[in-house]
């Protein structure tokens, strides 16, 4: 059965925020974090198979969803600081459970080591960081960030939301197609035009200017006092990490002060597509162990 989600918005510095909600509010809270171009509602599938009673809080990030666009552009820290906002309004008084899938994850281990005392236990779905950079890749990212500027990325409009579901299920062959067609009324919507497009603004497709630099990422990590758990897709071919040798992948896992890691076979990076009644046992069993 599809559990019943409902819609709060709430101005975050300076951009109205969509949040979207499972439960009731008198239930312990688990706030789940999207990743880069998914909304808050993709966490369906995974609330549908959470056997305990929560009140889930999923807010889309600016730019996504229902949340507002951000005229000027995208910058990761303000990710940050829109999570911490959004965490003194939703839960002021006490460290919250935090899972965060892929941009989602990354953004959540960073603000944990930053803001240690405001995470109890923390869930990375694949947000484990980008691939590592080397100072050499600076002036052609700055130039493609400048050409971005010129000649902003678009989407392509569909002609239907089957379109779109197709689309999904192209992406990800473990996609069921009732999931795609779920998927599809919430990633996109009808235009003026009677076009559908997607919900996403497109300028997220811009370039940064500044590389990932794992060291600063790492330091972050360190500061981290929650108990931490990192969960792979066996099948994932997303993430940087993929990139790292198995030395480098250690020291991003030593970097945690009290780490746990947990594979899910027949699973890709869309987890919570792909396994969300496997993926829902391993939250519960760890947030309230």
């Amino acid at each position: 059965m599809t559990k019943p989600s409902a819609s709060h918005y709430y101005e975050v510095r300076g951009l109205r925020h969509h949040v979207r909600t499972w439960g009731e509010p008198r239930h312990p809270k688990l706030v789940l974090l999207h990743g880069w171009m998914d909304v808050s509602a993709s966490f369906q599938f995974l609330v549908d198979c959470l056997e305990r009673d929560w009140y889930v809080i999923a807010p889309d990030w600016r730019g996504f969803g229902l949340s507002e666009w951000e005229r000027d552009g995208y910058w990761f820290p303000d990710y940050y600081a829109d999570l911490d906002h959004l965490l003194h309004l939703i839960q002021p008084d006490a460290p919250a459970d935090i899972v965060g899938h892929s941009m989602g994850g990354m953004v959540a281990c960073a603000y944990a080591g930053v803001r240690p005392h405001r995470v109890r236990r923390l869930v990375s779905l694949e947000g484990f960081g980008l691939g590592r950079t080397a100072p050499g890749q600076a002036p052609a990212r700055i130039r493609q960030w400048l050409d971005d500027l010129r000649d902003p990325p678009r989407f392509k409009p569909y002609r239907s939301y089957d379109e779109v579901a197709e689309r999904l299920k192209g992406l990800n062959p473990r996609l069921t197609g009732e999931r795609a067609a779920f998927l599809a009324r919430h990633w996109a919507r009808e235009s003026e035009s009677g076009e559908i497009v997607l919900r996403s603004d497109p300028r997220h497709k811009i370039a940064n200017p500044y590389l990932f630099r794992i060291e600063e990422m790492l330091a972050c990590w360190r500061e981290i006092t929650a108990s931490v758990l990192w969960v792979f897709g066996r099948d994932s071919k997303r993430g940087g990490y993929l990139r790292d040798t198995p030395q480098q992948l250690d020291e991003r896992r030593c970097a945690f002060r009290d780490f746990h890691e947990a594979w899910i076979d027949d699973c890709g990076h869309m987890m919570h597509h792909d396994q969300p009644e496997r993926l829902a046992r391993i939250i519960e069993a760890f947030i309230v162990k």
